[in-house]
């Protein structure tokens, strides 16, 4: 079955509202077995794409996953990237700032994991951490010592111009950046937390500030449907991919994945006369 990567795409020319946009749609597999088989086909191919990718370097892929808890970023990311070499992908997961990086701008601390040339960097939660953890809890904005007067509503239209120069810049350099918002509905939610009560090899998962987050559910959506809008660009897409169904989720992230990397046009380095011709010359050589 064919899945249209633009039907989750947003523009960012307009408003939107999370509540209108669905949290599963019908599923691109027809059975379980015929998920496992489509997934394994995506994570061949992005493994191949990804050895050239690592061979021309010239180019980096960041993909950015955001979402409510138990949404499934941790899931999506494990089988995606499952065929993937991990010299060439690094993983980053971000939690409440360390002091040391409070004295630093909103954007320093996942900077310096941006992935180098030939890599995949994937951020499990990121940068915009500080656009909806931050407004929807403002002591934690006024935790990072950010001055008075920035603690305005201006703080937020100025931190979504610095996310979008920051990207701009990226793209500009060879950075292809790529955000998901796993989107899942309060119902399902529940039913997740529910199993990590249930499920002893789950316990671990469960967080009694999961629960309590839940709370401020409808702050935010709200968080989120704005910076979704004021950031998604031609350069940084964002994508909102319904989540109820894990499998479905992890098919069309794959899928969008995968068209980033083709998306490139890389193709691995091709030796010069020269370089065919020292090479001739070190086989005569191993020949001998």
């Amino acid at each position: 079955m064919k899945i249209d990567a633009q039907r989750f795409c947003i523009d960012g020319e307009r408003r939107i509202s999370l509540a209108d946009l669905p949290t599963e749609v019908a599923p691109v597999y027809r059975s379980k077995q015929h998920y496992r088989e489509m997934l394994a086909r995506h994570v061949a191919r992005l493994s191949a794409r990804q050895q050239v990718l690592f061979a021309s370097n010239s180019h980096a892929l960041l993909v950015i996953f955001q979402a409510m808890d138990a949404a499934g970023k941790d899931g999506a990311i494990k089988h995606v990237m499952s065929g993937v070499n991990p010299q060439g992908c690094q993983v980053h997961s971000y939690q409440h700032p360390a002091p040391k990086e409070l004295q630093h701008d909103f954007l320093w601390r996942t900077t310096v994991d941006l992935p180098e040339r030939g890599h995949i960097g994937i951020f499990n939660r990121s940068y915009y951490e500080e656009v909806l953890i931050a407004r929807v809890h403002p002591e934690i904005l006024r935790s990072e010592g950010v001055p008075a007067a920035a603690r305005e509503e201006t703080i937020w239209r100025e931190r979504y111009r610095s996310i979008r120069n920051l990207e701009r810049h990226l793209a500009a350099n060879g950075t292809r950046v790529i955000k998901f918002f796993l989107h899942i509905s309060p119902e399902e939610q529940r039913k997740r937390l529910l199993k990590r009560i249930d499920d002893p090899k789950k316990n671990w998962k469960f967080s009694l500030a999961d629960i309590q987050e839940r709370a401020f559910w409808n702050a935010y959506m709200q968080a989120y449907e704005e910076c979704i809008r004021r950031t998604s660009t031609r350069a940084a897409p964002w994508y909102v991919v319904p989540a109820d169904d894990k499998k479905n989720a992890r098919l069309i992230v794959s899928k969008i994945v995968l068209d980033a990397l083709r998306g490139l046009g890389l193709r691995y380095p091709r030796a010069d006369a020269r370089q065919r011709e020292a090479l001739q010359a070190i086989r005569q050589r191993l020949r001998a």
